[in-house]
């Protein structure tokens, strides 16, 4: 799918730690693409979700290797962004978590992924984790299936 089509189709979309990864540590295989999302996004006003998860998990490896300007841009943009919003993991959210890795026989971390996206009806669920594809209760995207068609600054 092209990266043009999927922004057209997603209007709440939650954004996995990996790709928010890619974007904030500029990887070279993926940032293209997710400058592309990410311009996406705000070209069509859109907010991007991701979970209260997702903080815990970005901040590891700058803590562990005492970063603190990559702690602090990971803190920018998920705490301060207007872009972005994280979730919390409620009482509700860690159920429906339970029930996905039941069903789906995920670990943890991705089921609250998923069921805070699902819970707080995000209609797309972009994730680089080809273990997640089978899940079916929500629309998952794989980043590296996303095929580039936009120019610099473009969105549709």
């Amino acid at each position: 799918m092209k990266v043009s089509e999927w922004l057209r189709n997603v209007r709440r979309p939650y954004i996995e730690t990996a790709p928010l990864i890619y974007y904030i540590e500029t990887n070279p295989a993926y940032i293209d693409r997710m400058d592309n999302i990410i311009t996406g996004f705000e070209h069509n006003k859109t907010i991007a979700y991701s979970s209260t998860i997702t903080l815990t998990e970005v901040l590891v490896h700058p803590l562990r290797f005492g970063d603190t300007e990559l702690a602090q841009a990971y803190r920018n943009i998920l705490l301060h962004s207007e872009g972005f919003l994280l979730l919390p993991i409620t009482d509700r959210v860690a159920e429906a978590a339970a029930d996905l890795r039941a069903k789906y026989t995920l670990r943890t971390p991705d089921a609250l992924h998923l069921a805070t996206a699902i819970e707080n009806m995000c209609d797309a669920f972009l994730t680089n984790d080809a273990r997640l594809v089978r899940v079916t209760d929500i629309a998952v995207q794989m980043l590296d299936d996303l095929e580039m068609d936009l120019s610099p600054g473009d969105s549709t």
